[in-house]
């Protein structure tokens, strides 16, 4: 995360608010959780962190100051959390994070940034908006929530020369969101980067978070899964997508029927596991309770044949 050094866990300023806000929004922009989370600019100098406009190395999310999301001083633990355990049971490659602290106490959500090359350069890096040409001008208001995963997984299929690595790696993200509740994986959550060697990859994960505690009338995915999923057959029954869905998901992005099987069933098999990080998490206990009855309850529909 500090490439080795150590440094404080603690940030060497305050939390923001009103006699220090335009400080701070200095090195501000505006990000998900319906658009009001704000994330600031960070780099490593003598071992501390400190706010910068240029260089940045590191992205800070505060708790947002959101008045109609529900729980907003828990958004920075819940994000570590889904990250870690995103990374730590289910190996899928994520943004290095911490959580840090303000010298108030007040929790925030640390973020290495992974399109800066080691020598300061930043590699390309281009979102699923950006990559099918959807901006607020020509989609609305709304562009990044208007495809499908299909749709990203073919875009994959077309850039990306280890297609078929990435597309499972994809495939295996769509489910971590739908099982862990996280209705705002839109195309923006999604990006592709440029190696040194001039090849596109899939970026490691990022913006992962149960997002349903915060906004619980939330979709329970950003995107469609694939076009006319609305009207299969387990869909017009039951009202959610089940394991049926992902696994024509997985059928359309040409991954393995045994593959994707064998990504669905890694959930429930990591269930004791979930619940350990959960219980261990800086989550308080009702918030605790709810993200893992979130997940049973997907689990449950996952578990419908």
């Amino acid at each position: 995360m500090f490439n080795g050094l150590r440094t404080s866990p603690v940030l060497p300023f305050e939390t923001p608010k009103d006699e220090n806000l335009i400080s701070f929004q200095e090195h501000s922009k505006r990000l998900s959780i319906s658009g009001v989370q704000l994330k600031y600019s960070l780099r490593l100098e003598d071992k501390k962190l400190v706010l910068t406009q240029k260089g940045g190395e590191y992205i800070l999310k505060p708790i947002p100051p959101a008045q109609q999301l529900f729980y907003v001083d828990q958004v920075p633990e819940n994000e570590h959390l889904t990250m870690q355990i995103a990374k730590q049971i289910f190996n899928i490659p994520t943004a290095e994070n911490v959580l840090i602290h303000f010298q108030d106490g007040t929790p925030a959500y640390l973020t290495k940034r992974f399109d800066i090359a080691a020598d300061g350069s930043k590699y390309l890096q281009e979102d699923l908006a950006q990559l099918t040409s959807r901006t607020s001008k020509t989609h609305g208001e709304t562009f990044k929530y208007k495809g499908t995963y299909e749709e990203i997984g073919k875009l994959i299929e077309k850039f990306v020369p280890a297609s078929v690595i990435a597309a499972e790696r994809f495939f295996h993200q769509v489910v971590f969101n739908y099982v862990f509740s996280n209705g705002d994986a839109h195309l923006k959550n999604f990006s592709l980067y440029r190696t040194q060697e001039g090849e596109y990859q899939l970026t490691p994960a990022y913006d992962l978070l149960t997002t349903v505690i915060h906004s619980p009338i939330e979709s329970d995915t950003a995107l469609d899964l694939y076009e006319g999923d609305l009207q299969s057959e387990f869909y017009s029954r039951y009202g959610f997508y089940g394991r049926p869905n992902f696994l024509e998901l997985a059928k359309r992005l040409l991954i393995k029927p045994s593959r994707a099987e064998r990504i669905l069933d890694s959930y429930p098999a990591a269930f004791e596991k979930i619940k350990v990080m959960v219980a261990n998490s800086f989550l308080n206990n009702p918030i605790k309770e709810i993200y893992i009855n979130n997940i049973i309850d997907k689990m449950e529909r996952l578990a419908i044949a």
